[in-house]
């Protein structure tokens, strides 16, 4: 059995597509599944241990950009992606595989393009409240269609769409005990905690909030803050300025990036969550915390603002637009939704009420049973 994965080289396809090929990787240990082959097609590895350790296979296959705004890289792209197209179709009949998953983005058109060419059977996944124009091509044509949001079901034919939910790897689904993630960051015990999650780059326009308003914040509340690798330092200096001489100082915690362990750590003590709109407010739900997310403003498709409003419809976020986006602003609302315990405790209800589980076994159940009975 050979399966292939698919997705733009971003943190919110690629973790996904880790998370199926975990569930995948269980199912064939479970079920004694002999000679199965997984591989992951895209135009980066994204991160190359990740692939190591889940057994992917990595083929790489460039591809261009389809930008809905002028570019002059437009025209250069077009062969970039006719050229990604014939690599792709070489290398899916090499390898023959039983099923292709996409998770969307640019990255995956060259390899779902192949599989339709060769007949190969097409499973995808749609994380946003509207789909992108890749998966919203292959939605007419696939096996199978699996949805984060229903409201982005009606998308796609009635026959072969469900409301799965979204896949979230095992490591980072539950948080950590409450306890030891006090422990891990040398945090104090009776104050609520603020996690900042501006994304594996970081956010500028939410980096540059919390610095503002760490004055204010760090007397009532002690956060986590992930900055982005890019923004590390800027934002390590000007917070060591902001609270020199600040008595509590050692309340802010900033971090480039949160691996894993300290994802799930930083979940298990987090009392409300500052995020962007995509794929991460599904990991947040899965936590049952509530959260404030900040979309972003110029998305193609308006996906995070879509995303936030649909969540926020759930009660279980507040959502703050950049136009709006001031340190008083932020504050009070953080202070609105941590402080009054009736309005923390509804939010919380909406979070668990949204949150669907094993999304990622169900979406890896049809691909094994696809690719068994294409096997066939």
């Amino acid at each position: 059995m050979k399966i292939v994965f698919t997705g733009g080289g971003s943190g919110g396809h690629f973790y996904p597509i880790i998370a199926v090929a975990e569930r995948v990787n269980q199912i064939v240990d479970r079920e004694n599944i002999l000679r199965v082959k997984l591989y992951y097609i895209s135009d980066s590895p994204y991160d190359k241990e990740m692939l190591f350790e889940n057994g992917l296979s990595y083929e790489e296959v460039n591809t261009g950009k389809m930008r809905t705004y002028f570019s002059i890289q437009n025209f250069f792209d077009i062969f970039k992606t006719f050229f990604g197209v014939i690599n792709a179709i070489f290398k899916l009949f090499s390898i023959y595989p039983d099923v292709v998953f996409g998770k969307g983005g640019y990255a995956s058109f060259p390899t779902i393009f192949a599989a339709r060419i060769l007949g190969i059977p097409v499973v995808i996944h749609e994380s946003d409240s509207a789909p992108g124009r890749v998966n919203n091509w292959a939605g007419h044509f696939a096996k199978k269609v699996a949805v984060s949001f229903i409201e982005s079901a009606g998308y796609f034919p009635k026959k072969t769409v469900a409301w799965t939910g979204q896949p979230i790897r095992t490591e980072i689904e539950s948080p950590a005990n409450r306890r030891l993630a006090l422990e891990y960051f040398k945090l104090e015990e009776n104050l609520p905690t603020i996690l900042v999650l501006g994304g594996s780059q970081g956010a500028e326009l939410i980096n540059n909030t919390i610095l503002d308003a760490l004055p204010r914040l760090i007397n009532n509340y002690q956060i986590i803050h992930q900055t982005g690798v890019k923004n590390f330092e800027m934002v390590k200096g000007q917070s060591e300025v902001i609270l020199s001489g600040n008595k509590n100082k050692l309340r802010y915690v900033s971090m480039p990036f949160l691996n894993p362990l300290s994802m799930k750590m930083a979940a298990g003590v987090a009392t409300i969550v500052i995020s962007r709109a995509g794929s991460m407010l599904f990991e947040i739900a899965s936590w049952g915390v509530p959260s404030i997310l900040i979309p972003i403003t110029n998305t193609n498709g308006d996906h995070q603002k879509k995303n936030a409003f649909n969540y926020a419809r759930s009660g279980a976020c507040s959502v703050v637009e950049e136009a709006n986006m001031t340190a008083n602003i932020l504050s009070e609302e953080i202070e609105r939704i941590t402080n009054d315990k009736t309005v923390y405790d509804v939010m919380a209800r909406g979070v668990k009420s949204f949150n669907k589980p094993d999304a990622a076994m169900k979406i890896a159940r049809a691909i094994v049973d696809i690719a068994l009975s294409h096997e066939k």
